[in-house]
């Protein structure tokens, strides 16, 4: 599937802002069975500095900095991404969830896909009692670790509300889940918690779902914006399988792949230091088109 994606990110300043330095995660790159065919990222006011990199996690950033006084900041991205839906193992046939996690703890492979940098607490993910207390309902002795924790996203799915405005971005995995509301991050995050409090690697990834549905299907939450979803590390054969519990979906063509960490803070959009009085407003629009197929080989 190949998809053409727009995003406009909007930040208007109640007062000017004389300095400011960000950090954005908004340049997709390539990854296994996803291509970049072209990608463009348009700054307004234009950086005095801009410096591009890729962080440990394979993650493409773009750091700038700001001197020209401005009430409002826009940041545009187009691209044209290819995907590829993934494989999926057999849910019964991957080891059972106890020998995924003796195997997590005892390998010695430390690469930037290891399962040892996503088995402990990060920034914004921490470990709760009652998350893993949840978590451990679908995850009986012996239990085949991919049927486990498609169980468990499907029971996010439907014990949670997708409420838009119910939590922000600051918001812990703990209020989330105690509320039982929230959108795309805090359901990936509670998921996360309670794989981890399990022993399981649980990893953090935005990134986008196609806009129009697929034909006589129901248009997927989240959508319209910047999405997140879980990968949960299944073994050494399965590896990492990515599991969407805002949708019950396991993720497949209908998801493009942004940036991955250990949490949402490893890899917000945008994020950074400005210097101001008074408030933001945000405003987000993205639209994620499928391409006709030889339209695309004109690229």
């Amino acid at each position: 599937m190949i998809y053409d994606i727009r995003q406009t990110t909007t930040y208007a300043y109640a007062s000017k802002v004389a300095y400011a330095h960000h950090a954005l995660h908004l340049t997709p790159v390539n990854r296994p069975r996803q291509r970049v065919h072209a990608v463009a990222l348009e700054i307004s006011p234009v950086p005095v500095e801009r410096r591009d990199s890729v962080d440990f996690f394979g993650n493409h950033v773009t750091r700038i900095g700001l001197e020209e006084a401005h009430d409002s900041l826009s940041i545009k991205v187009v691209a044209r991404v290819a995907v590829e839906a993934p494989p999926h193992p057999d849910p019964d046939a991957t080891p059972a969830w106890e020998a995924v996690r003796a195997d997590a703890v005892m390998g010695s492979y430390l690469g930037p896909d290891s399962p040892a940098h996503f088995l402990f607490p990060s920034r914004q993910v921490f470990l709760d009692p009652a998350i893993t207390d949840y978590a451990r309902q679908s995850f009986a002795p012996g239990r085949p670790v991919f049927a486990g924790a498609a169980d468990l996203m499907n029971r996010i799915k439907a014990d949670f509300t997708y409420e838009i405005g119910s939590t922000d971005v600051a918001t812990s995995p703990s209020q989330a889940f105690a509320q039982r509301s929230g959108v795309c991050q805090d359901f990936a995050h509670i998921m996360i918690a309670g794989l981890r409090g399990l022993g399981l690697p649980a990893a953090y990834v935005s990134g986008y779902l196609r806009t129009v549905p697929r034909e006589g299907q129901a248009r997927l939450e989240g959508s319209d914006a910047m999405h997140a979803w879980t990968m949960a590390w299944c073994g050494p054969e399965a590896g990492w399988c990515g599991f969407d519990p805002t949708n019950a979906l396991l993720v497949g063509d209908d998801h493009v792949f942004l940036a991955l960490g250990r949490d949402y803070a490893d890899v917000a959009p945008i994020a950074g230091i400005f210097f101001a009085s008074g408030g933001q407003h945000l405003e987000v629009a993205v639209d994620v088109i499928p391409v006709d197929p030889a339209a695309a080989r004109t690229v």
